[in-house]
């Protein structure tokens, strides 16, 4: 979904500044110093052009062999630079096929070698042939090199999947969400982090929007990303990869996480959806946070602390630390104060988890306001939002 966000010039910018941010290469391989690339391409180069000027192959005069030389040498960097963009399977998908298409045209070779066609004519077509099996072959291997299973060889190409799948992509919403943080801190994340750019200045217009509260969850992301980068088991990379031709923020992490093979960490519900349609691994902060929400049955006692009436008749209700609703029956008389309730039912709704309960005032006295088993005084619970958080108008009816 397009996200837009206005970006008025305002003073005192918050920046994030990547401190760690280690100078490699998102592709897992070392990035080389340009210098030292730039002298080994020369150096080939040079020995291209000195080989044709001294062997002067096809008759050529020496002007000739030179260009051509220079024309070999420019071919093959060129080539050698789309290479550093390929996936080791669709190298060695390319490699094998090649090598069976080579083998291909020596076979169909001895064939022709059989036949009454002229030397000049069977020359010709024994070089086409060669040049057409080898085209094909690697062309064919290197689309169908991403069905190879280079974990099943292990050794180094085990470790290389593993690590693969080490990596992780994080979206401007569970940055401003700020539970990734202790999530990290947890250790329930680790290996490598990887921060968009075009992520960073999504978060750094909401820092800087007109809005306080935006402006204010803005500069709480970028905090939540300084903390992540001193998580000593974290390794925290930013992308400088922007895929122009992709004009939406979800799509491009899509596109992101599809060429490094990571999972997504966000708490964006339609994100999920479209990543997971994708096959791309998906980690949901909302979704881990419904998995840890404590299990309750029908039949338990607890105690929680009633701050409304409910919409039906002599209904109060409560809120569990996680944000669960509680409706309790007959409780309309104990508002803000603490009680025990008996659960009656527990339903599941696209919002969360709701929890039924009754109370009897014939046989219990309302207690002081404590925190006990998951409730929170009033004050605590009006300074953050809920995630549960239903209007008494739309609280459903107890079954």
């Amino acid at each position: 979904m397009p996200r837009t966000f206005p970006r008025p010039a305002r003073p005192g910018r918050v920046e994030f500044h990547p401190k760690s941010v280690h100078p490699t290469a998102l592709t897992g391989a070392s990035r080389a110093p340009w210098l030292d690339l730039l002298l080994v391409r020369l150096v080939f180069a040079l020995l291209c052009v000195s080989a044709c000027a001294f062997f002067q192959p096809f008759g050529l005069g020496r002007l000739e062999a030179t260009l051509l030389g220079v024309a070999f040498s420019v071919a093959v960097v060129l080539f050698e630079i789309r290479l550093k963009r390929a996936s080791l399977k669709r190298l060695i998908g390319a490699a094998l096929g090649s090598v069976l298409g080579i083998f291909g045209a020596f076979l169909m070779t001895l064939v022709l070698a059989q036949t009454s066609l002229s030397g000049g004519t069977r020359s010709f077509l024994g070089v086409a042939v060669l040049l057409v099996m080898a085209y094909i072959g690697l062309v064919v291997g290197a689309n169908k090199g991403d069905m190879l299973n280079l974990q099943a060889l292990g050794g180094l190409f085990g470790g290389d999947r593993a690590s693969r799948r080490s990596v992780k992509v994080l979206d401007t919403s569970v940055i401003i969400d700020g539970r990734v943080a202790d999530i990290c801190e947890a250790q329930f994340l680790d290996g490598t982090l990887i921060i968009p750019q075009f992520v960073l200045r999504e978060l750094q217009q909401v820092a800087d929007s007109a809005d306080g509260l935006r402006r204010q969850r803005g500069r709480r992301g970028l905090e939540v990303l300084q903390r992540i980068q001193q998580m000593p088991h974290l390794q925290v990379e930013v992308s400088e990869e922007n895929f122009p031709h992709v004009h939406e923020v979800d799509l491009k992490l899509i596109e992101l996480a599809k060429k490094h093979e990571a999972k997504i960490v966000t708490n964006d519900f339609n994100l999920n959806k479209v990543a997971s349609v994708q096959g791309i691994d998906v980690l949901n902060v909302n979704e881990l946070a419904n998995a840890l929400k404590p299990v309750v049955l029908p039949g338990e006692t607890m105690r929680v602390f009633i701050l409304r009436e409910g919409k039906e008749y002599n209904q109060g209700v409560a809120y569990l630390d996680d944000g669960t609703m509680v409706v309790v029956d007959g409780a309309r008389k104990m508002i803000n104060r603490t009680i025990d309730i008996t659960v009656t039912s527990v339903h599941q709704t696209t919002a969360g988890k709701m929890i039924f309960g009754r109370f009897d005032d014939r046989s219990a006295s309302p207690a002081p306001p404590a925190v006990e088993n998951g409730s929170r005084s009033p004050e605590s619970r009006a300074s953050e939002p809920r995630s549960a958080d239903f209007p008494p108008s739309e609280v459903p009816k107890q079954s």
